[in-house]
């Protein structure tokens, strides 16, 4: 079967979001054009680098083309994610480029495969690989993408100050106290 690309090249929304409660969080990136939302499920950690990334990025494109890029602060969106949420896919791969005849930023995300992906994948319509999810995206709307993931990361539970594993309500068995000691949030 060949490959699925989404492709969305003036999207409305494109944000990470999550459903459940911190410490049992899903991670979602969803893009929203017109009336078709594409929603994918991946790690939080892959959440974090892909806002970390864009930032560097936009760093890089403003150092390089100055003018290319905006100085125009981005809304915040802080709308939760469009249900019905049904995810596409789970990522596995993720691309990040510019567009310099669009001045925009590039975003693909591929699905997981049990193969390995070759990187002259990311960023092609071949039409053999993982199915896709390709965005493109303003600088103003990838700045605002990369604060609101980086608000979604941080917004779950609490590091503890020793080990910097997260803290659940009723504590955690702190490493670095070799496990003599349960240490709760409410301790400091």
């Amino acid at each position: 079967m060949p490959r699925v690309i989404h492709v969305f090249r003036q999207p409305e929304r494109f944000v990470a979001g999550t459903v459940g409660e911190p410490g049992d969080r899903s991670f979602y990136l969803q893009a929203i054009e017109s009336a078709r939302t594409v929603s994918v499920l991946l790690e939080k950690q892959q959440v974090s680098v892909l806002a970390d990334r864009i930032s560097a990025l936009l760093q890089e494109v403003a150092r390089r083309f100055g003018s290319e890029v905006s100085d125009e602060e981005p809304g915040t969106d802080l709308d939760p994610l469009a249900v019905p949420l049904e995810e596409e896919f789970r990522v596995g791969t993720m691309g990040l480029g510019w567009d310099a005849d669009s001045s925009s930023v590039v975003v693909e995300l591929l699905a997981v495969t049990e193969e390995e992906v070759d990187e002259s994948i990311v960023l092609d319509d071949a039409e053999e690989g993982p199915d896709a999810l390709r965005v493109f995206l303003s600088p103003v709307q990838a700045k605002a993408f990369a604060d609101r993931a980086e608000r979604v990361v941080s917004a779950g539970r609490p590091p503890c100050p020793l080990c910097a594993e997260p803290l659940d309500p009723e504590g955690h068995v702190c490493v670095r106290l070799n496990g003599y000691h349960q240490r709760s949030p409410v301790e400091d």
